[in-house]
Order: C-alpha cells, then structure tokens, then sequence
C-alpha cells in the first residue's frame, strides 16, 4: 500500500484491530487467522492490511479475523502447522507455498497504482544518483549486490531473471551478492553508504519510503528504467526495472473451511476500493511467476538442476521399469489391434457413406419440400392469375382493332400508329414481367447463398403478389435500414418465406372494410441482425393458437395443411435466423424474423 495511505489509516487500524478482540469474546464467534508475509516489518504490515480484516469482521460477523505477521520461513511453518487459515503474500511465495501445502487464491489485490491485477509487480534495481558508471544491467558486471534472499521474488528473482535475458549470470559476473534479510529498507541504506554498488527492492517502495520521509528519492536512481518506453509497463507510476508481474493474492490453506472460503471471496470482491482505498479483483493467472521459477530452476522448480541421465534411472528406476514392462506388452498388443482397427475402420467408412448418402436424401427431400409448398403457394394465389394476364392482353387486342379500323377508314396517322405500338408493348412488357416472377418463384434449383439486398425483395415480392391477385390490398414497406445493409441468403427460400408471411397477412384481413386489410411489413436492424416484421390488422389468434403456429399440420384455415409455417421456421433457422410470431397493436398479428447482417455500409 501507499505510504500515504498508511499515514492516514495509521489512528484508524488500532481502533479497527481492538474491535475484533471485543467480538472474539463470543463463544459462538469463530477466530481466523490471516498470515501475512511482513516484508517491511509488522508494524507496516499491520498498517497495509488492517483494512482487510476490518471489513471481513464487519462483513461476516460470524468470524473474528486477525492478522499473524511472518518472515518467508515462519509463514512456511505456520501453514504447515495449521495456525492461519488465510495466506497474504507476494506471487512468488504464493506460488512456491502452492505447490508446496496446496493454497488456493480466492483474490487479487486491485491496487490503484498498478496497471492492472495481472501488470503491478516488478524490480527496482537501484543505484545511487552520483554513480555516472552505472545506467543498465550490463554495468554490473563485477559490481556488487544487495538482495532480500536468494529465494525473494520482487526482491531478488526478478532481477536476475532479467540479467540473465541480457546474457548475465548473477552467480558468475558479479562481485558479491549480498543477502541482508527483511526488512526491505536495509538494501536502501547499503547502497546509500556505499557499502554496495546497486540493490533490488520492489517497485515502489523507493517512492513510498521517500513519501514517508525516509529518504532523499533524489539521492537515488533506478536502472534500466522502463516508465518512458513503448512496452506493457509504459505509463507504471514508479520506477521499474523489470517486467510486471500479478498483485499479491490472498488464498485459503488446505485446512480451510470451504464455505468460509466462498464467504471471504464473496465479501473481498465487494470491497469498495478507489484512489487511495484498498480492493480485490477476481484471481489473476500467476503462470508468468510459474514460468520465472521453471527458467530459473527454483522454488518448485528447483529439481531441475538435478536432471541427469544417472539421477533420472536411480529416482525413477521402478517407473522405469514399469513403463518398460507395458511398452512390451503394447508391442505385442498392437500387432493384435492393427487387425482390428483396420477391419473397424473399413465399417467405419462404410457406415459414414451411409450417413452421407442419407443426409443427400434429407436435403433432397427438404428441397422437394420447399419446392412444393411454392408451388402451393402459387396454387392458392393464381386464382385471379388469368385475369390479370387477360387485362394487358384486352388492352393489346384493342388497339390492335383500332389500328385495323383507323386503317380501313383512312384516319390512320403516323402519331395513332407510334402511340398504339407504345401501349402495347408497355402492356406486354407487363404481361411477360408477371409470368418471369412467377417462373423465377416456381422453378425447382439448388440453394445458392449470396448477398442479398432484402428492401429489394420485399419490393419485387410485392410486385408479384400485386400482379396475381385481383384487387389486392395494400402493402406498405418502410425501411430503417442503413446503405448497403445486406444478409447473406438463398433469395428465392427468403422470398418464400415472405410470400407466406404475406399472404397469411391478407388472408387475415379479407373479410374485414377496406381500410384494415393492408399489410405493413418494416425493417429494422438491431444488434447486427436484420429485422423483418409483417404486421395485419385482422381478428388476430389466442394465446392456444399462438402456441401451436409453427407445429406441422397445425392451421386455422379450412382448407389450409398447415406446412407453410413450419418450412417458413426450418428456413429461417437454417440460414440461422430466429422466425416468431406475436399479437400486433391495436389488432392483428404480426410475424417477424431475423436474419444475420452480411455487411452494413457506413
């Protein structure tokens, strides 16, 4: 924590910590220890995580929770001794104690300087401000060094982790290595009399010791300073000389009660942090500190430097021997199962061109299905067909007499003839455009997706119910689409799916006066999807109805067969879109589907 907010807490955590001796009183009030790894002495302990158990006592008040201050060994012994139940300490020791007595972080610590739980962690690697001869790691070379302990993570390892990116070897190159122990502010004061050449700290606790007026920041200088590059750590508020690592963790022993543990999760995730207060975040991923201890081959990783060819067979020798006795009997196994496995593959592909040719059946059955209920479709709507064919044709036989008679008269003028040619071709043009939509809708093909332009549709499928029923009513389309916004789609399956909608919808409103049996049909897009909505102004279904739309057979029409809908539904899903039907205000119904958008201009 932040010197500053230490000095402000300092009244407060004395009066937060007798307030749990008060509750320990209770005999039905659980005590729970919280071990706390001091590495700047426990008086600063205290003052860093006092916070924490106050508002866990205040939080659950079943609990009395207290903090215990160790050194790394003492932490060790009392985790093995079973007297915490909770463990606050730094990633390394978190890590090393994991693999060693099985704790399980529950939290992380969401510090306000860091940049984030997972980058807060790192080095300083720090030199006086007169030493000129001394800017990177490679300077070191032959110098001496002040550390917390060989096995201290910000306090050592991560330093030499990043000498030894740089072609460094701590043991080798330099002069001395010395280990002056907790608390922290030794190694600041070795390198200020001079009795060292450089000395690793944690980031930050120059800046927090100068905050405290303990020393001089200006006396001092961070090597290798990785504030002013372009990396992950640019923008850190304190000086930095290696990678960042996750924040300090709080985990659970082995002996913990599991639901304490939800408990304390639970309360620290909801711990009101901000600029200068104290929160936990969900557990961060502690695998960069796994991988610092796997290159440096210590901590849990320490075996390592023991691998040879001889310890391997004298450590490992009944493994050994074991695997040696099953790949023997796998080798004799296997000449068994090859046979097998061969005879089983060859049924295997047998049963798979079985299932393929099966699926080719199914999707030529779906496609016959679709086929067909266009053709029903048609069937239903071709009823007035012949009379709107028979009106461009009276209109051209018309003229035609008029010609004829103009002509035997002698009235024929070069103007009558043009405008007769003009209308008859319109009519004809007319004519030929009503049977090439119905043509194009009929036709049995191949399902082909592509970019489709779906105001188009709706237009073009207007037109060719327009140009078979007599007298139809209104169709009305607005569109709230931006430019360019398309689906990708098999056109003439979406126009099926349209006709359907809207043929329902004017067969709803057939009986009704003239002004409730329009169509609306809108288009919306929301959250990428395009939205279609056919809308009536009929009688409308009952919730009994609505619930039984889209089941195969089910229909309110006499002499309906109740397919349309369904294949409408198995259309839209299969071009993964969503087909619903709901009652429309103030009458009617209203059916919509959503399709994904293919593009959207901007």
């Amino acid at each position: 924590m932040r010197a500053a907010v230490r000095h402000c807490l300092l009244p407060l955590c004395f009066g937060l910590l007798a307030g749990p001796a008060q509750a320990g009183a209770d005999g039905g009030v659980r005590d729970i220890a919280i071990g706390v790894f001091a590495y700047q002495g426990e008086q600063a302990a205290t003052l860093d995580w006092a916070p924490v158990t106050h508002f866990l006592n205040a939080r659950l008040p079943g609990y009395r929770f207290h903090l215990e201050h160790f050194d790394a060994d003492s932490l060790r012994s009392a985790i093995r001794d079973r007297r915490v139940d909770l463990v606050i300490t730094n990633p390394g020791y978190y890590v090393a104690m994991e693999y060693e007595f099985g704790l399980s972080r529950i939290a992380t610590l969401d510090s306000p300087q860091a940049l984030s739980p997972e980058r807060a962690t790192g080095s300083a690697l720090i030199v006086r401000s007169d030493r000129g001869d001394l800017h990177g790691f490679e300077d070191l070379r032959g110098q001496r060094l002040a550390a917390i302990a060989p096995d201290a993570f910000g306090g050592y390892l991560l330093v030499v982790r990043e000498m030894l990116a740089q072609g460094i070897d701590a043991e080798s190159r330099l002069k001395e290595v010395r280990f002056l122990g907790v608390p922290m502010m030794q190694i600041v004061e070795a390198v200020q009399r001079g009795e060292v050449d450089a000395g690793v700290v944690r980031s930050c606790f120059l800046e927090q010791a100068a905050a405290r007026g303990e020393i001089d920041l200006g006396a001092f200088r961070v090597l290798a300073d990785r504030r002013g590059g372009a990396g992950p750590e640019a923008g850190f508020r304190c000086g930095l000389s290696t990678p960042l690592y996750p924040d300090w963790p709080i985990a659970v022993t082995r002996s913990a009660d599991r639901g304490l543990s939800k408990q304390v999760a639970q309360a620290l995730l909801a711990m009101p942090g901000g600029e200068s207060g104290m929160a936990w975040t969900v557990p961060a991923d502690y695998q960069p500190v796994r991988d610092l201890y796997r290159e440096l081959r210590t901590g849990p990783y320490a075996y390592l430097r023991d691998i040879t060819p001889a310890g391997l067979l004298r450590r490992y020798w009944p493994a050994l021997l074991v695997l040696g006795l099953v790949l023997t009997a796998w080798g004799v196994h296997t000449v068994r199962v090859e046979h097998l496995v061969q005879r089983r593959t060859a049924e295997l592909r047998a049963s798979l061109r079985a299932r393929d040719e099966a699926e080719a059946r199914v999707r030529s059955h779906q496609e016959q299905m679709e086929h067909l209920s266009r053709l029903s479709i048609l069937g239903e709507l071709s009823g007035s067909l012949a009379h709107e064919i028979n009106q461009p044709l009276t209109t051209i036989g018309n003229y035609a007499r008029s010609l004829l008679r103009r002509q035997a008269d002698g009235r024929l003028t070069e103007a009558a003839v043009v405008e007769a040619c003009g209308e008859i071709d319109s009519e004809a043009e007319r004519a030929g455009g009503i049977m090439r939509r119905i043509r194009d809708f009929a036709r049995k093909r191949t399902a082909v997706r592509e970019p489709v332009d779906m105001p188009a549709l709706i237009d073009g499928t207007r037109k060719l119910i327009e140009g078979m029923l007599l007298q139809a009513p209104p169709i009305v389309c607005e569109s709230n689409l931006p430019p360019g916004c398309e689906v990708l789609a098999d056109a003439p399956q979406i126009q099926q799916v349209l006709l359907n909608l809207m043929k329902n919808a004017i067969d709803a409103g057939r009986d009704l006066p003239p002004g409730r049996q329009g169509v609306e049909v809108r288009l919306d897009l929301a959250d990428k999807r395009l939205v279609v909505q056919v809308a009536d102004r009929g009688c409308g279904l009952s919730p009994e109805q609505q619930a039984h739309l889209f089941e195969p057979f089910f229909t309110t029409k006499p002499d309906g067969l109740g397919l349309g809908l369904p294949i409408c539904k198995t259309i839209i899903e299969a071009h993964g879109g969503r087909l619903w039907a709901q009652s429309n205000v103030p009458s009617g119904m209203c059916f919509s589907f959503s399709l994904p958008c293919h593009a959207v201009s901007n």
